[in-house]
């Protein structure tokens, strides 16, 4: 089990871990909020309504996030993986962006359920009147929290990135192409991660929200899910193998999705098809926006990855995971790691540096 032994790696996980604490409170005393202020007595059909359905799904989406981010920084740390912690920066940035979005469709959600009569000619509403009043504070301080707590992990990245370095090059070496090699590797190894996020998110949402369960589209998109995370799992296997056909197959799957959320990008802005979406059109819209941005960038750096195969990385690749790292280093000493006598001859070629 890693545990991070520096000031910064420690700084850096306690900083994600009180973000992940404080904003998994809020968004629980939300819920709460919404299941003490909406009616017992509502029927199946409004129990079933999309703003219903809309509150809890985002609540949950939400802590999802945030534990995801934490689990992912530990793995960051215990990697010693800068470009994955750069990344999560962004993921954060991306989080922050989702809360105020969250507010948004929360406060419209609210207002809908809080005029939506229990029954015709009823003085009763689905959802009490006070509900958006006791949300709307907390909902705010989470946008916050995760602005003052993405600012902070900025500079301790910074940090992070000068720290790793140093055992990068002990890894690697003074190699450079051996270092553009594996940093190509590291980054498509951080993307598989957050393309499992927000293809989830976005898969999540859809079906919740949008898909009746008696439609075909349902059973298909819920049938999806399990397909698509053993394929990033797959991916993640092949690229450390070095497998032509199997990578070459992967971005052919790659593409496919990628016009599997065209497509659906385009359907939700469809006149026809619009009403679908009212309730969560703007959350679907930035899911599937960087879904589709995350593909393009993971289809190029599989294709640079590819074209890396074969050319001597897969001893580091190995190498890199921190059991093996540490056996490496516990055998021949801290200082001895990159020493001639340990080295393949492929490993002990040099470029100039001049």
């Amino acid at each position: 089990m890693y545990f991070p032994n520096t000031f910064w790696s420690i700084a850096f996980l306690v900083v994600v871990f009180i973000e992940a604490a404080i904003v998994l409170a809020f968004e629980g005393f939300v819920f709460g909020q919404f299941e003490a202020n909406i009616n017992s007595n509502i029927d199946a059909a409004q129990r079933q309504d999309s703003n219903t359905v809309a509150i809890p799904t985002y609540l949950a989406l939400f802590i999802f996030g945030e534990v995801y981010q934490l689990v992912l920084a530990w793995d960051s740390l215990r990697l010693k993986n800068t470009i994955q912690a750069i990344g999560l920066c962004l993921f954060n940035t991306a989080m922050l962006v989702y809360a105020g979005v969250q507010y948004e469709q929360m406060k419209q959600a609210t207002y809908t359920l809080s005029n939506m009569q229990l029954y015709e000619n009823s003085d009763s509403y689905v959802l009490g009147g006070s509900a958006w009043g006791d949300m709307k504070p907390f909902l705010i301080a989470i946008i916050g929290v995760i602005g003052v707590a993405g600012f902070i992990m900025g500079y301790i990245c910074f940090q992070l990135y000068r720290e790793f370095g140093w055992t990068i090059y002990k890894q690697i070496g003074a190699d450079l192409g051996m270092k553009h090699r594996y940093l190509a590797y590291q980054i498509f190894m951080s993307l598989l991660k957050f393309d499992f996020f927000f293809f989830l998110g976005f898969t999540i949402q859809f079906v919740v929200i949008v898909l009746n369960r008696r439609d075909v589209e349902f059973a298909l998109t819920i049938a999806v899910i399990p397909c698509t995370i053993v394929g990033l799992i797959l991916t993640a296997m092949i690229v450390r193998r070095e497998s032509y056909f199997g990578m070459v197959s992967m971005i052919f799957l790659f593409f496919a999705g990628m016009a599997y959320f065209l497509f659906k990008l385009v359907r939700m802005y469809q006149p026809s098809q619009a009403f679908k979406y009212v309730a969560a059109r703007k959350s679907l819209t930035i899911f599937a926006t960087v879904t589709l941005f995350l593909i393009v960038i993971t289809i190029i750096n599989a294709i640079v990855c590819t074209v890396n195969f074969r050319k001597g990385l897969k001893p580091y690749v190995y190498k890199s995971s921190r059991k093996s790292w540490l056996a490496h280093e516990k055998r021949y000493g801290h200082d001895d790691i990159m020493s001639t006598e340990t080295m393949s001859p492929v490993v002990r070629r040099r470029m100039s540096l001049d």
